[in-house]
């Protein structure tokens, strides 16, 4: 199979830079009229795979809205993620695990083996157990052409105390996030499989995103504050590597299919402005 970063370059050639989230979350069930049970979210999802599977580069299911319900909300997951690759959407699985040991090893199987069933294109995970710890997610990606987005510069006021702390040898925390995945994309072409994640409404990081070599995943726009615009600033001459991803700003416009299809479209429309022709 190629790459991650290839199907990715592809997807993004063909359907345009687009990340759109799934997020059933108890308000937005009770703003398309359904209920907060299985039922609702299960009716959520096959509306939103309809609408948005076969025209959107990548979705982006949040686990935890699905996870709530337990057994059965998995098991819609794992429905939601076939009916997207059936649908020719890749499909970002938003976890941020990160562990040590044979829980991440096991975490990279749930989620980056072939044979599992809820296995998906990417996942995302969270470093600040030290990047090295994810290497068993890294390696297992590598063997299958999978694709992980290390959570990098995040929006929450929270993160930067962590994020934003400086190492004995000057660079920040986040800057030796960044670097490290640089160093694992090392001449891939066209685009790497491992990724970052920076939000979009943090404005000028201060750090250096040149040398990334794979994609830059930027939450945080639309109804969480940013716009794409706002991109230029965040990301700068590293704008060509950048995926921005929607979810309320979209999903509000459901449960109509074709309002979903026109809001998508609508944030697309505003990205293409901003972002390099791919």
């Amino acid at each position: 199979m190629e790459s991650f970063g290839t199907r990715l370059h592809r997807a993004i050639t063909e359907r345009g830079p687009l990340c759109v989230g799934i997020d059933p979350h108890p308000g937005l069930l009770a703003q398309w009229g359904l209920p907060d049970d299985v039922q609702g979210l299960d009716r959520f999802s096959r509306t939103v795979v309809e609408a948005l599977g076969d025209r959107v580069a990548v979705v982006k299911p949040q686990s935890a809205f699905f996870e709530r319900f337990g057994s059965r909300g998995v098991a819609i997951l794992e429905s939601t993620i076939r009916q997207l690759r059936d649908a020719g959407s890749l499909v970002l699985l938003d976890v941020k695990r990160g562990d040590i040991g044979s829980t991440v090893s096991a975490y990279a199987s749930a989620y980056l083996d072939p044979s599992s069933p809820v296995y998906v294109d990417a996942v995302t995970a969270s470093p600040y157990l030290g990047v090295g710890s994810l290497a068993p997610m890294f390696e297992l990606a590598a063997e299958h052409s999978g694709g992980v987005f290390v959570l990098a510069l995040t929006s929450n006021p929270e993160g930067a105390a962590v994020q934003r702390a400086v190492t004995a040898d000057g660079r920040t925390v986040a800057q030796t996030v960044i670097d490290e995945i640089s160093q694992l994309n090392r001449g891939a072409s066209p685009l790497g499989s491992f990724g970052l994640v920076v939000g979009a409404t943090i404005g000028d990081t201060g750090h250096d995103l040149s040398g990334v070599g794979g994609p830059l995943l930027a939450p945080g726009l639309g109804a969480q504050g940013a716009g794409a615009a706002d991109l230029r600033t965040v990301f700068g001459s590293s704008l060509a590597s950048v995926l921005p991803s929607y979810s309320r700003e979209v999903l509000s416009a459901g449960p109509d299919v074709a309002a979903l299809r026109a809001a998508a479209d609508r944030v697309l429309v505003d990205c293409r402005a901003v972002l390099p022709a791919r």
